[in-house]
């Protein structure tokens, strides 16, 4: 299939996604009751005017995200949902009360997808796994579990709190920012110690640091995930060619976040100069550059 086609199929699903999506959300049978007293406010009809992705981008105004601080949780709740409990995560912030958003099985459905993209040379089946990262009330924790259950492993936690190391960081206590970081390093470094752990999850700085005080192929880890957005080339090479010891370590780089989901990495290494890509999980999460400078 040329290129050409590629982008002709994948715009075909998504716009077909998108009736689906307008189809669930605006009729009331299905639909929530935000959407369904937003629609009655409006001079024009979604399921009547909403058939592709471009109608939707051209009719919607830009979501308010503050309204996933502001309006309690239920408003949310699709009609066809209703009674069934929902999951509760949060995202943004770093005082105050936080934007939340509400899920059922969408972790799951990101994470099994991903679960295929995965080695068993470095995400070998059946063992353990540790994520060294922020869990408590965000999307990531049960969606890290889950793509370790998924492997059939069993996964090892070590908390952060990132609205806390932001504090820290925005009021220059950098002394006792490292001092959190170091305190979540050794509590990393004493389950690998005493368990068996063979994957591990966790931030590109945090992967440094566990890297600097042991040696992570006689701890036994045979495959990383580093999530986020700060690596560049060099950055990025280094954690490959240093931490991972030139592929010896299977590494993976992730990024999500709690509305859109997982997305996918482009294969890193020096073939493309240690440069990452991500794709977005079409036809459920879309992105479009709005400016390009």
């Amino acid at each position: 299939m040329s290129m050409d086609e590629q982008i002709k199929q994948a715009a075909e699903v998504l716009d077909a996604h998108t009736a689906e999506m307008i189809k669930w959300h605006f009729s009331p049978e299905t639909g929530s009751p935000f959407w369904l007293d937003w629609a009655n406010k409006q001079d024009w009809n979604p399921l009547e005017e909403v058939a592709t992705f471009s109608d939707l981008c051209e009719k919607f105004p830009n979501f308010q995200d503050e309204w996933l601080r502001d309006l309690p949780n239920e408003v949310w709740v699709p009609q066809a949902y209703k009674g069934r409990p929902f999951n509760i995560f949060e995202t943004g912030g770093t005082t105050g009360m936080p934007k939340q958003r509400i899920g059922w099985d969408d972790f799951r459905i990101d994470y099994s997808a991903f679960s295929e993209t995965l080695s068993d040379e470095h995400f070998p089946r059946n063992h353990y796994w540790m994520m060294v990262g922020p869990t408590g009330p965000r999307r990531l924790r049960l969606a890290i579990e889950h793509l370790a259950n998924e492997r059939g492993c069993s996964c090892y936690f070590v908390d952060l709190d990132p609205r806390w190391v932001k504090r820290l960081i925005a009021s220059k206590q950098f002394d006792q920012a490292r001092a959190y970081m170091d305190h979540a390093v050794d509590q990393a470094l004493t389950i690998l110690k005493h368990r068996s752990v063979s994957a591990l999850f966790t931030t590109p700085k945090l992967l440094e640091a566990l890297a600097e005080r042991r040696d992570l192929i006689k701890a036994g880890i045979k495959g990383v995930f580093c999530g986020g957005t700060t690596m560049d080339k060099q950055y990025a090479r280094f954690l490959v060619e240093e931490v991972c010891e030139g592929g010896k370590i299977g590494f993976v780089p992730t990024y999500g976040n709690t509305l859109m989901g997982l997305a996918r990495h482009h294969p890193i290494g020096p073939e493309n100069d240690y440069s990452i890509a991500y794709y977005a999980p079409q036809p459920r999460a879309v992105l479009r550059v709005i400016d390009p400078d």
